[in-house]
C-alpha cells in the first residue's frame, strides 16, 4: 500500500534523537489482520494493546503493544504496518501470525502408567498454544519420570500432528517403557588401590535393597550417575592419583534378567603422585622459613589438591591476620621427572597493610544495628584482620536470624583504611506450629507453640521482632499430661555477653504413678555466661509449687505424707562443656555438665535439701562406611536434707526406668520401694550405657544398647549392690522433622517387681 511503514523492534534512541520534531500525528483506524489460520479472536488481540483510534500515534505504545502480543504466547509473529492519509492521520494494520493450538494430548505405549498419571509430569496443555520446544521438555520430564520409577531402559519420543486448515495440532507421545530393573549390583575393574567398597560410598547410585522404596535409590537415573563418575574422579584425585581416567563409554551395563541391572565401571588408576620440594616466591613481610610453618603439606606427603588448596588459603588468612587484606597467593605446580614428584611453589603477592574505618550494614529492616553490631569481632580502628572478619560472618550466620550473610571490605579514599561491609538478608524467624504426637510414656499429646528467636520485647511496630531476644509459649494437651510454657531470654543483657532469662510453667502428669497426679507451677530466673573456652556457667533461682492431687485412699504413707502443695525455693548453678558435631546423631565429641543447687534454708520454702550431679557423654566414630558411632554415657548424683527438713521430697529424689534411661523397665520403676513395690525414690544413684548405631540408609539408623544402673535410699551411697540392667536394640529416625526412637529393651538383672518382661519404648526428642 502507498506509503506503509513496518514496525517489529523499536528504533535506537540515538536515532530517534536525530530526527527533526513535526506535526502530530493521529491514529485513524486500527485493522487485525491474521496471516494464516484465526485460531486466536481478535478480540484478544485488542485486550493486549493499549493503542486506541483518534488518539495521538505514540510509538512507544507501538512497540509496547508488540512486546505485549507476545508475552501471551500465542503469536508466531507480529507486525505493525502504517499507511499514512493527509491532514497527518495513520492508520494501523497489526498482522499477526498466530501460532498453531493444541487440539489434544495423546500417548501411545503406556501400559504401566495411565493418561492422567502422565499428564501431570507435563506443561502442554490442550487449547493452549503448541511450542515444540516445551514439548521437547515434557518428553525430558517423562523419561525422567520413567527412570525415577525404574524403568532405565525407557524411551520416550513425540510427534505433532498439524492441521494446517484448523490451525490446531495433535500432540502424541510415544513411550516404549520396557521392565522394571533394580540395581543387582555395582562392579570396579581395574582399582587396584581402592576397594570396591569405599568407591561406592562416594556414589549416589547403589544397589536396590529392602529399604530403598523409602530413600528412593536402587534405580538409575542418568543424570545421578554422570555426576557420581564426576565423583569418583574426584576421590582419586585426593589419594593423589591425579592421571585417573574413569570414561563414560567404557562402562557397561549389564541385564541377568529382565528386572536386574549390573553396572561395571572401569578405571585407569595411573600413577600416585606426591609432594616434591616446596618453594616460597614474592615474600618481603614474612621469611620463607616463617610462611613453611603456615602450610600443612610437606615434602613426601600424598599430592592432595584440596589440601593443597587449603594450604593457600591458610597463607592467605596468615597475612590477612596482620591487615594485608589484598596478598594473594598462586600455587604453582612443577612436575620433577627426575624424582617423579610434584614440586610446589607459592607465589605471594603482598599488600599493604589495613585498618577499619567504618562499618556498614545493610539490608537489615527489622534487626536492630546494634544486634548485628554485638556480634561482629571487628570495630574502627581495629587492623582489618581477614581471620577475624570470618569470624564475624560464622557469629552471624549462628544467630539464624538470616537466611544469607556477607561480610566483606571496601575500599575508601583514605590510604591504609578498608570499611567493613556487613549485608544481611534476613529469614523468618518467627513459627506457629500445632501438631500432635504419640509416646509411650504420655500417650496421645497435642500441641501448639509460638517461638520468636529475634524477639523485641518493646517493639509493638514491628510485630515484636527485631532486638535478638527469645520468646517461647507452648500448650499441650495429653491423655496423661498436659503443659504451658512461657520463655523469655535477653541474649546480651546490658550489651554485654551475659543472657538473662526466665521461664514459667504449670505441667500436670497423671503417668508419675498410680496413686496419685502431680501439677507443678514453676518460675525460674537464670543467668549465663561463657566463663572460659567452651565452658559456660549458668546461675538460676526457682521458686516452685508441687501440689500431689487425687491421692488415692490406698496410696502408700509417703506419698499421703505430702499430699497437697509443697512449695520449694531453691538457687543453682551449673556448668556446661559441650563439642558434640551435631546434637542429633552426634558422631563425635562430648557433652559434660555439673549441677549443683541449694533449696530452702536462707531461700525460704517447705523443704532444705542440696542435689549436686554429673552428666557426662563422649562419642566415637568407629568406622566411616554407615557412619557407626560408639556413644558411652555415664551419670551419678546425689540430693541429701539439711536442716530443718528430715526428708527429700519423694518427687525430688532420683529414679530411673523409661524410654531415657533404663529402657528395659517401665518408667521410674529401678530404684528403692516400699512393701508393696511403690517407687519412692533415692538419694543416690549412678547410671550408664552404652549404644552402637549407624546408618541404614539415611535418615534411617539402627542401635544396640546397653543401659546399667542403680538407686539407693541413702545418699552418697554408691554402692551398685542393687544393680539393674538391660540391652536391647532400635531404630533412629526422623517424623515431621523431630528425632523419634524406638527402643526394645531386654532386662537382664533387676528385682521382684521391675523385672516385668522386655519394653517398647518410642520417645520424640534426644537423651539431653
Amino acid at each position: 500500500m502507498t506509503g506503509a511503514l513496518a514496525q517489529q523492534a523499536p528504533r535506537p534512541a540515538a536515532a530517534d534523537a536525530a530526527e527533526p520534531q513535526g506535526p502530530a500525528y493521529k491514529i485513524g483506524t486500527i485493522e487485525v489482520k491474521f496471516v494464516g489460520v484465526a485460531n486466536v479472536s481478535e478480540q484478544v488481540v485488542r485486550a493486549n494493546m493499549s493503542l486506541r483510534e483518534q488518539t495521538d500515534l505514540d510509538e512507544t505504545l507501538i512497540d509496547r503493544d508488540i512486546r505485549s502480543l507476545y508475552r501471551t504466547g500465542l503469536f508466531e509473529f507480529i507486525e505493525v504496518k502504517r499507511e499514512q492519509l493527509p491532514g497527518n492521520i495513520v492508520n494501523l494494520v497489526v498482522e499477526v501470525t498466530p501460532k498453531f493450538r493444541v487440539l489434544a494430548i495423546k500417548f501411545e505405549g503406556n501400559s504401566v502408567y495411565k493418561e492422567r498419571r502422565l499428564k501431570k509430569e507435563i506443561k502442554t496443555t490442550p487449547n493452549g498454544a503448541l511450542d515444540e520446544r516445551q514439548v521437547k521438555e515434557d518428553s525430558e520430564k517423562l523419561y525422567e519420570f520413567y527412570q525415577k520409577a525404574g524403568y532405565n531402559q525407557a524411551q520416550v519420543n513425540y510427534t505433532i500432528d498439524r492441521n494446517r486448515s484448523t490451525g490446531f495440532g495433535t500432540v502424541i507421545f510415544k513411550v516404549r517403557e520396557g521392565a522394571k530393573v533394580k540395581i543387582s549390583d555395582i562392579r570396579f575393574v581395574g582399582n587396584d588401590h581402592v576397594k570396591a567398597r569405599r568407591l561406592r560410598k562416594e556414589m549416589e547410585t547403589s544397589k536396590w535393597h529392602p529399604f530403598s522404596w523409602l530413600t528412593g535409590g536402587g534405580r538409575f537415573k542418568d543424570d545421578e550417575f554422570d555426576e557420581d563418575l564426576n565423583k569418583l574422579r574426584d576421590y582419586y584425585r585426593e589419594q593423589g592419583y591425579l592421571d585417573v581416567e574413569i570414561a563414560e563409554d567404557k562402562v557397561t551395563f549389564d541385564y541377568p534378567t529382565p528386572s536386574k541391572l549390573v553396572i561395571t565401571i572401569r578405571v585407569n588408576e595411573g600413577r600416585q603422585y606426591h609432594v616434591g620440594e616446596i618453594t616460597f616466591t614474592g615474600n618481603k613481610i614474612h621469611p620463607s622459613r616463617l610462611l613453611g610453618l603456615v602450610v600443612r603439606q610437606r615434602k613426601g606427603t600424598l599430592f592432595v589438591p584440596s589440601k593443597l588448596d587449603k594450604d593457600v588459603e591458610n597463607l592467605e588468612d596468615f597475612y590477612g591476620r596482620s591487615g594485608h587484606l589484598d596478598t594473594r597467593v598462586r600455587l604453582n605446580r612443577k612436575p620433577n621427572l627426575q624424582t617423579g614428584e610434584i614440586d610446589i611453589e607459592y607465589a605471594i603477592t603482598e599488600s599493604e597493610k589495613f585498618q577499619v574505618e567504618s562499618i556498614n550494614i545493610e539490608g537489615n529492616s527489622k534487626t536492630k544495628s546494634i544486634v548485628i553490631l554485638r556480634e561482629l569481632v571487628l570495630g574502627p580502628g581495629d587492623v582489618f584482620d581477614s581471620v577475624r572478619m570470618k569470624i564475624s560472618k560464622i557469629r552471624l550466620e549462628n544467630t539464624r536470624f538470616f537466611e544469607d550473610v556477607n561480610v566483606t571490605h571496601e575500599s575508601t579514599n583514605i590510604p591504609g583504611r578498608r570499611n567493613l561491609r556487613v549485608a544481611v538478608h534476613e529469614a523468618r524467624t518467627g513459627n506457629l506450629t500445632f501438631g500432635a504426637g504419640f509416646s509411650s510414656l504420655e500417650k496421645a499429646v497435642i500441641f501448639a507453640e509460638v517461638t520468636q528467636s529475634n524477639f523485641d520485647l518493646f517493639n509493638r511496630k514491628s510485630f515484636f521482632q527485631g532486638d535478638g531476644q527469645k520468646f517461647r509459649l507452648r500448650l499441650q494437651l495429653g491423655s496423661q499430661s498436659s503443659e504451658i510454657v512461657l520463655a523469655f531470654e535477653e541474649p546480651w543483657l546490658f550489651e554485654r555477653e551475659l543472657a538473662f532469662g526466665f521461664q514459667l510453667a504449670r505441667t500436670t502428669s497423671d503417668y508419675q504413678s498410680a496413686y496419685y497426679e502431680e501439677i507443678r507451677t514453676f518460675g525460674q530466673l537464670y543467668l549465663r555466661k561463657r566463663l572460659f573456652g567452651l565452658v559456660e556457667g549458668t546461675a538460676t533461682y526457682s521458686y516452685e509449687i508441687v501440689d500431689i492431687a487425687n491421692v488415692d485412699p490406698s496410696a502408700p504413707a509417703i506419698i499421703r505424707s505430702l499430699e497437697g502443695n509443697t512449695t520449694i525455693s531453691k538457687i543453682g548453678f551449673s556448668l556446661l562443656r559441650d563439642t558434640r558435631d551435631k546434637i542429633i546423631n552426634t558422631t563425635r565429641g562430648n557433652r559434660m555438665e555439673l549441677i549443683t543447687e541449694l533449696a530452702g534454708g536462707p531461700f525460704g520454702g517447705d523443704t532444705d535439701y542440696y542435689r549436686l550431679e554429673f552428666r557426662g557423654a563422649q562419642f566415637y566414630p568407629v568406622f566411616e562406611f554407615q557412619e557407626q558411632v560408639l556413644g558411652l554415657l555415664a551419670r551419678t548424683g546425689v540430693v541429701n536434707n539439711y536442716g530443718r527438713s528430715n526428708e527429700v521430697p519423694f518427687f525430688d529424689q532420683y529414679f530411673l526406668g523409661g524410654p531415657q534411661t533404663l529402657r528395659g523397665f517401665e518408667y521410674r520403676e529401678v530404684g528403692p520401694k516400699n512393701n508393696v513395690g511403690e517407687p519412692i525414690g533415692g538419694k543416690t544413684y549412678g547410671f550408664v550405657s552404652a549404644e552402637y548405631s549407624f546408618d541404614i540408609v539415611k535418615p534411617i539408623r539402627f542401635a544396640i544398647f546397653y543401659d546399667g544402673g542403680f538407686v539407693n535410699r541413702d545418699a552418697y551411697d554408691f554402692s551398685p549392690a542393687d544393680w539393674n540392667d538391660n540391652f536391647g536394640f532400635g531404630l533412629r529416625l526422623f517424623v515431621a522433622g523431630a528425632p523419634l526412637s524406638l527402643d526394645f529393651g531386654i532386662p537382664l538383672t533387676g528385682d521382684r517387681y521391675n523385672k516385668k518382661g522386655s519394653q517398647f519404648n518410642f520417645n520424640f526428642g534426644t537423651r539431653f
